[in-house]
């Protein structure tokens, strides 16, 4: 009797091994295997981390193995296994791997094509067109869409974390490192003092020094030393955690009316404003996103706003980036001046603090928020419903959508797609996008 060697790989992440049945089928162009238990006789199987092979016979050659169907049943309570691969060696000698890095559960049948890219054009065969077309029903049942709120983009249908499908959760040592990294912030922030500082208005700037006592390197303190100064500001927008939001000043803007004799004692190459601007040593950054944002209200006599500052910046002799001119709005006129360098100390700090405000916001929100997670979001999920997953391009996109699970409108309506109506989605920007 024929026999093919199967090779069988566990996870290595906490709880991926399992207790539970599990059977096997292998199915090839000249027919299938018997459901097969995996189990070998006074031995653990399917433990974390293990490689375990096993032999299944078979009355003929099965000719080329085109899938393998694995089923898991429980044995004695609900105990999910993470299967990495199957491998299986044919009698001739062939090696055929079958990649599997998902999460089985009782009652849920897994079935598997060999880790080869095949387009659709590619599936010669009923059983591997009938295989692509019956995945990404399942997934299309499993990967819903919603609309979280409205005017952003569409998410997947699921409420808290638990509700997400099983391979796109966090492993459990994931949670235990978030668990343990808060617990360690807050040891670092003593957070009893850090607390208290909240419960009041902060009177000056050593209460920062108080929140932030145990917090000791290098950097840190070199920073707390020179955060006021000129040059350590220009420095975050290249260095700090949003160097996207700065852009080089080809002209002034009308609504940013600055002139030559406001900033003259700032430029260093004996040259015009306009001359600098041509040499190309000046740069802008713009957060007009920001603009008529409603403020919040924490209590009724309470109000917190927010700026939509424009910051001149200027690169000079030493390479260094300085802010030159500040202004707060995007409108300009009395009620919207514009702060130079040359102005009292602390309006100038204060110009800045705004700057660093606005900048902090749209990282949050626009930089991070949205253009890492939510729009990510929307590939990964029609990702999900529309590749097969020995597409080649599911190969090549699911290493960095795997884990990756809100903004405001205007910032969403930047991103347009060609066919110019992502703001309202469409199949050709969702569903059909790859």
């Amino acid at each position: 009797m024929p026999s093919y060697t199967v090779t069988v790989a566990t996870g290595t992440q906490w709880f991926a091994g399992t207790d539970d049945y599990i059977y096997m089928t292998l199915v090839g162009t000249e027919g299938s295997s018997e459901r097969t238990l995996l189990d070998k006789p006074l031995y653990n199987d399917f433990e974390r981390g293990a490689v375990d092979s096993y032999a299944v016979s078979v009355e003929e050659n099965l000719g080329d193995i085109e899938l393998v169907k694995i089923e898991k049943m429980k044995y004695w309570v609900h105990d999910d296994w993470y299967c990495k691969y199957i491998a299986v060696k044919t009698p001739s000698g062939d090696y055929i791997e079958f990649p599997c890095f998902r999460w089985v559960v009782d009652d849920k049948e897994v079935i598997l094509r060999d880790g080869r890219a095949h387009l659709p054009q590619d599936d010669k065969t009923r059983v591997a067109k009938q295989h692509r077309r019956k995945e990404l029903e399942i997934r299309q049942k499993t990967y819903r869409w919603k609309e979280w709120h409205p005017g952003f983009p569409m998410s997947i249908d699921a409420l808290s974390h638990k509700d997400l499908p099983r391979d796109i959760q966090f492993d459990s040592e994931k949670g235990v490192d978030f668990a343990l990294n808060y617990t360690k912030a807050i040891e670092n922030l003593c957070i009893n003092q850090f607390m208290h500082m909240f419960q009041s208005s902060w009177g000056e700037f050593a209460d920062f020094e108080r929140i932030f006592v145990r917090i000791k390197n290098t950097i840190s303190e070199y920073v707390m030393q020179h955060w006021k100064e000129d040059f350590m500001f220009g420095y975050q927008f290249l260095n700090g955690c949003n160097p996207v939001i700065i852009q080089k000043c080809t002209n002034i803007p009308s609504k940013f009316p600055v002139i030559h004799e406001m900033v003259a004692d700032c430029l260093e190459r004996d040259l015009t404003l306009e001359e600098e601007l041509k040499e190309g040593n000046l740069y802008i950054a713009d957060y007009a996103i920001m603009e008529d944002v409603t403020p919040n209200a924490t209590d009724p006599c309470t109000m917190q706003y927010l700026a939509s500052p424009i910051c001149l910046l200027y690169k000079n002799s030493q390479n260094k980036i300085l802010p030159i001119a500040i202004q707060l709005s995007q409108t300009p006129g009395e009620d919207s001046p514009i702060f130079l360098p040359s102005d009292d100390e602390y309006d100038w700090l204060l110009a800045k603090i705004w700057v660093r405000s606005a900048d902090f916001h749209v990282h949050q929100t626009v930089t991070h928020l949205l253009k890492t997670h939510l729009i990510s979001e929307v590939f990964a999920i029609a990702m999900y419903r529309q590749l097969p997953a020995v597409h080649p391009v599911y190969k090549l996109l699911v290493p960095h959508v795997r884990f990756t699970i809100a903004i405001n409108t205007k910032a969403r309506e930047q991103l347009i797609c060609e066919c110019g109506i992502f703001d309202k989605f469409c199949d050709r920007c969702g569903e059909h996008l790859l």
